[in-house]
């Protein structure tokens, strides 16, 4: 017997951050994350108006990844009432817990919204209490016709698509969609026969490096900055960016393609995420488990240090260049790469090093665009470093290998909506679909609802 689906679109809409959509079908309501909107600063205001549903009524949340901007939301959610199970792979889980964490110690400073009230412990407590989780391709039944597993997206450890199957039609969820491949994780899963497509678009409208040219542009980065006895920065997420960084700086290390220098993982948070890495090596790729065999330790080479203690951060500027400093917060928004910028971009013989997304609005972007000064830690700085974008190190997709991903399932599918880009990335991607496939596709708004019988 057919069924009605609804799918609301609540956030990751003319936006990369903020993911919240809303599912209804077979009497369920069911929310795919719920992460925080970002822009200039952690959490934007937005975040504190009261959800557009009723938290009490909602009976699941599947979270396809523990970034912040995907699970930033859930003490909130959990604040206002929300009682039931959350579902994601065993790694989210792990990984959740101290990214949920940190953000707790940032927010809560923050009485304004009485977020205090918000981010606590007993609220992150409750969340985990009801978390549950699972391995990839293990069936969730919801009722009699509706069940759901988890495909590896290959974006972050653990990372997730959804598919929903409902009296044998399948709706699909991206979450993330990674940029493979990707030195430590396996790639994509390739899904076919899928009817309804809920895709993100970060990078609808460009594309990256290979796999080959990026690791050749970072090899150059760094070989060029320590020609000039400086100090190379590299803003950087402290999960998953700055983990394959370390990977990939353990490898021109060990190959002897770079020289040995003070290499500082300058990030409380990223320190703490990689000892969770540790414990899910069978989630990464053959050829990092194969590295892993002969070096136990991966994420570790000459000349690596790691600073968990502020005093330990403060010591680094006395050490002599050249250097390398990963630092978060990967869009130069907070954190302690802000301080290594306010004394290291001024110096025309220093480096910074671009290896993520930057949100419209951030230091990072602005940087990124051109900026001569920056305002950071209440001062104007003024940017005479070297300033170089290595895109190939993002997380995502970029735009041909999201074509290709919806290629798998050109005969079947019957409509994509396109969400968590800036607009223009995500009607360029509309367009594409439409140009390249023939296929229906639009880039739904906040609020915006669609209805369909499966």
């Amino acid at each position: 017997m057919a069924s009605m689906v609804k799918i609301s679109f609540f956030g990751g809409t003319g936006s990369v951050t903020g993911a919240n959509f809303l599912l209804e079908a077979e009497g369920k309501k069911i929310l795919v994350d719920c992460g925080l909107t970002q822009g200039m600063k952690l959490a934007d205001d937005i975040n504190w108006d009261p959800f557009p549903y009723d938290p009490k009524t909602i009976d699941m949340l599947f979270i396809s990844h523990a970034h912040v901007d995907h699970i930033g939301r859930i003490p909130k959610i959990i604040n206002d009432g929300f009682r039931g199970k959350i579902y994601s792979t065993k790694p989210t889980k792990s990984l959740a817990s101290p990214m949920l964490e940190d953000t707790m110690g940032i927010l809560s400073k923050n009485t304004e919204f009485g977020l205090d009230k918000i981010y606590t412990e007993e609220n992150i407590r409750l969340a985990l209490a009801n978390w549950l989780s699972y391995d990839y391709h293990e069936k969730i039944k919801i009722t009699d016709n509706f069940e759901v597993s988890f495909r590896d997206a290959g974006h972050i450890l653990g990372s997730a698509m959804f598919e929903f199957i409902l009296n044998g039609k399948k709706i699909l969820f991206t979450g993330d969609l990674g940029n493979s491949p990707s030195p430590l994780l396996p790639d994509t899963e390739k899904v076919t026969d899928v009817d309804y497509l809920i895709m993100e678009s970060v990078y609808g409208d460009r594309n990256h490096e290979s796999r080959e040219d990026r690791r050749k542009f970072l090899e150059e980065t760094i070989e060029d900055n320590y020609k000039r006895k400086g100090t190379l920065i590299i803003p950087t997420f402290s999960l998953e960016r700055s983990q394959e960084l370390l990977f990939e700086l353990n490898t021109l290390v060990e190959g002897n393609r770079i020289p040995v220098m003070p290499v500082f993982l300058d990030s409380p948070l990223a320190i703490h995420l990689t000892e969770v890495f540790k414990q899910y090596k069978d989630y990464f790729n053959k050829t990092a488990q194969k590295a892993l065999s002969k070096d136990k330790y991966l994420f570790d080479f000459p000349g690596l240090h790691s600073t968990l203690r502020s005093e330990e951060s403060k010591v680094i500027g006395t050490v002599p260049n050249p250097k390398i400093i990963i630092a978060g917060s990967g869009m130069s928004s907070g954190g302690r790469v802000v301080h290594h910028e306010r004394h290291y971009l001024p110096d025309p013989n220093n480096t910074l090093l671009l290896t993520g997304y930057q949100s419209v609005g951030t230091p990072g972007r602005l940087i990124q665009e051109g900026a001569k000064t920056v305002h950071i830690t209440g001062e104007d700085v003024p940017v005479r470093a070297h300033v170089v974008t290595i895109s190939g190190y993002s997380g995502h997709k970029d735009s041909d290998h999201l074509l290709s991903f919806v290629e798998d399932m050109e005969d079947t599918v019957k409509k994509v909506f396109v969400v968590m880009g800036e607009p223009k990335s995500s009607m360029f991607l509309v367009q594409k679909l439409k140009d390249n496939l023939g296929i229906e596709a639009y880039a739904p708004e906040y609020g915006d609802s669609v209805s369909f019988i499966c």
